[in-house]
């Protein structure tokens, strides 16, 4: 995979794949444009060595269906304010006649955003045409979105095979360089810690994990599948009760390969999720028929800090509790400090994962911190995903 630097831009027209999916409130502001801030890099040196830019980005999910409180305008006019000095035009659509015209009249050092690719059912189906008329009136693609290199979509995958000349941005190159050195030969001992609410969304990761890691700590609601699997009564915890076998499997291939996968030995207690009290704290089982775990647990916080104090290698997806209430956050917060404290080369992805690391104040004390969940999951699961293969 080459990098931005291996190929000479100047004059050319560049199709570039970025990540622009930031929230936006009612008024459409955007709320955070940290994904924004994250490919300037890329675009600024696209920009100073002379190539003529078209953007590309998804936002929402509008399912192929044109809607306005979806547009990149928004994006367009965030961008110029960051990017003083450069001429920005917000196209109208993403193919068609009109953004043909505004391609071909791009001077060097000048983007023209396009619309929502995801306007268009052709983008998440891969559609060769629309994937043709993407790359149309461009020579170079460049890739800079890693939270979409999970998805074989058209501006992602289908674009590559039309344009021979492609290479990594900054930031998916950045993304690659961390996560190979966790999927491919991570320094031991190696601490992986998983939380979030669904054994289902993680089932490759977990997998991938265990032939990798010498410890596995899991947290969150999906530690009852497990817990429940195991024959232990949890009460109201959320549980996916179609999910027992696999978390059966699990443990046995766990057990097989000899990495430590540990759960809970201790949980915060509550009514409901909604009352964001803490009732009782438990060691034992069965839970209360009536109370619902929410947070690991003291005895748990300080088994999961003694694990990866041994770590040199750590990877975390994913909260360890009902983190976006107060008094459910505590374990994840502790995690993350313990994490930030640790020394390791520590990568950390997802969202709520994310927000915990910033809620404890450690954020500049973390290796890498990945701007793509599921990316950076299915990475780690797999050793590669569809956006990087397309750009070999």
């Amino acid at each position: 995979m080459k990098s931005v630097e291996e190929i000479e831009v100047k004059g050319k027209t560049v199709f570039l794949r970025v990540d622009f999916n930031v929230p936006l409130d009612d008024n459409l502001n955007i709320r955070d444009d940290t994904r924004i801030r994250a490919s300037l890099p890329t675009i600024k040196y696209l920009v100073e060595k002379g190539a003529r830019l078209v953007v590309a980005s998804h936002l929402g999910r509008p399912k192929g269906q044109f809607n306005s409180k979806m547009s990149l305008k928004p994006v367009s006019v965030r961008l110029a304010e960051l990017l003083p000095g450069v001429k920005i035009i917000m196209a109208p659509d993403v193919i068609g006649e009109e953004v043909k015209r505004l391609k071909a009249e791009l001077k060097e050092g000048e983007i023209l955003l396009l619309e929502n690719v995801r306007f268009y059912k052709q983008e998440t189906d891969n559609d060769p045409e629309f994937a043709r008329q993407l790359a149309e009136g461009c020579q170079v693609f460049i890739n800079d979105a890693f939270g979409s290199c999970h998805r074989a979509h058209a501006s992602v995958v289908g674009i590559a095979s039309y344009l021979k000349e492609k290479a990594a941005g900054y930031l998916l190159k950045k993304e690659v360089d961390y996560l190979s050195k966790i999927t491919h030969n991570p320094e031991k001992p190696f601490v992986a810690i998983l939380g979030g609410a669904k054994i289902e969304d993680k089932i490759p990761v977990l997998e991938g994990l265990i032939n990798k890691a010498d410890v596995l700590l899991i947290g969150g609601a999906m530690a009852y599948t497990f817990l429940k699997a195991q024959g232990k009564q949890v009460g109201k915890s959320l549980v996916e009760e179609d999910k027992l076998e696999v978390a059966s499997s699990i443990l046995k291939k766990a057990e097989a390969s000899g990495a430590k996968l540990i759960l809970p030995v201790d949980h915060v207690l509550t009514t409901s999720i909604d009352s964001q009290q803490v009732v009782a704290t438990s060691d034992s089982y069965p839970l209360p028929e009536d109370l619902m775990g929410v947070d690991i647990g003291p005895k748990t916080i300080e088994e999961y800090r003694n694990q990866i104090k041994t770590a040199k290698t750590i990877f975390w997806n994913g909260p360890l509790g009902v983190f976006e209430v107060d008094a459910f956050s505590k374990g994840t917060v502790e995690i993350a400090k313990a994490v930030a404290e640790s020394g390791a080369l520590s990568v950390v992805g997802g969202g709520d994962s994310i927000a915990a690391i910033h809620k404890a104040g450690v954020a500049e004390k973390i290796s890498h911190i990945s701007t793509g969940g599921g990316a950076s999951l299915e990475y780690v699961g797999y050793g590669t995903l569809p956006g990087i293969e397309a750009l070999k």
